[in-house]
């Protein structure tokens, strides 16, 4: 089978590898769309020590092919999000078969894009967060790959106003047609446009000053969840004592550590999302389609901040009639 072998060197090549087999509690999917996600920035750059050569991707859509021990067998044939801890950029990927979800009415190239992102946004809005009617949200990175499905499930949980920040004003711009009310610029924000307004729940991937000057915006009973660190790993003080006097809560989110200690937890958000999808509630904002042979383009899009949106690989080659046998769903 064709896959792409992250090297030593920090390039991908694309590779001949053996098929692999699914264990026990795991699946094996022929994948025919595979989203792309920062984690493949930071595993690129090193920031996540993996043994070279390895294989990325960690969210595939697909058919499942074959099952391990204690896996239902009728699951066989089953089109399905799977989010496998790698090797997603493969014609066949193995993840565990509870993170493995039936996509339903969702295509699947919609539901490769909506990967981590989708059950990573539900939880922090409606989990972590706790968004109830009348809020007031800030959530940054809003062009990202979360960043658009929270805008839009702050909206959908009642938030009186839905504000976003990027990083350009091209992804300003993007991210204004997912929810938000209002986006500015990442240096706009450091300038202090927001100074003036206070937040109920503020969502922050970006960590550093940007997080310590979010924690400054809270609003009394305000709450920040952050899910990442994408700008610097410098941890960021807080005062206890100081949250307790107003009430306020510094909260984290970590879906990868969900997926290994609670994964059907997980499922439960990947399925709550995708029936967002399928009805209609949700976009899942796919901006850009790469072939496999591309995945050196696209994660370097991904890590200069030029992508807007969400990202997909095609893996499943064209049907010899030339219909576009990846998007579809049985």
């Amino acid at each position: 089978m064709k896959s792409v072998e992250l090297t030593a060197a920090g390039a991908y090549r694309l590779v001949e590898a053996e098929q692999p087999r699914p264990g026990p509690g795991e699946v094996a999917v022929r994948v025919a769309w595979a989203g792309i996600q920062y984690g493949d920035v930071l595993v690129r750059d090193g920031h996540f020590p993996v043994p070279r050569p390895f294989v990325p991707g960690f969210e595939v859509a697909g058919h499942i092919t074959a099952v391990g021990a204690g896996v239902d067998p009728a699951r066989a044939g089953e089109a399905v999000l799977a989010l496998p801890p790698a090797g997603g950029y493969a014609e066949v990927a193995v993840a565990p078969a509870a993170l493995a979800v039936p996509v339903g009415a969702v295509s699947l190239r919609d539901a490769a894009g909506l990967g981590w992102g989708g059950p990573t946004a539900y939880d922090l809005v409606y989990g972590a967060a706790r968004i109830r009617p009348g809020d007031r949200v800030l959530v940054h990175a809003a062009a990202g790959g979360v960043g658009i499905l929270a805008g839009q499930l702050a909206r959908a949980a009642g938030a009186a106003s839905v504000t976003g920040v990027a990083g350009t004003p091209a992804r300003a711009a993007h991210a204004a047609g997912f929810g938000y009310g209002r986006t500015l610029t990442r240096a706009e924000f450091a300038a202090g446009a927001l100074a003036a307004e206070r937040f109920d729940a503020v969502l922050d991937p970006v960590g550093g000053a940007t997080r310590e000057a979010s924690l400054a915006l809270l609003a009394d009973h305000g709450r920040l969840v952050a899910y990442g660190s994408i700008a610097t790993s410098e941890p960021v003080r807080v005062a206890s004592d100081e949250l307790l006097a107003r009430g306020l809560s510094l909260l984290t989110h970590n879906g990868n550590l969900l997926g290994r200690t609670h994964p059907e937890r997980l499922a439960a958000s990947m399925r709550a999302a995708l029936d967002l999808v399928a009805a209609g509630d949700l976009r899942v904002g796919i901006s850009a389609a790469y072939e496999l042979a591309d995945l050196a383009t696209a994660v370097h899009r991904l890590g200069a901040g030029v992508t807007l949106g969400k990202s997909v690989v095609r893996v499943a080659p064209p049907a010899p009639d030339g219909s576009a046998t990846a998007d579809r769903k049985s």
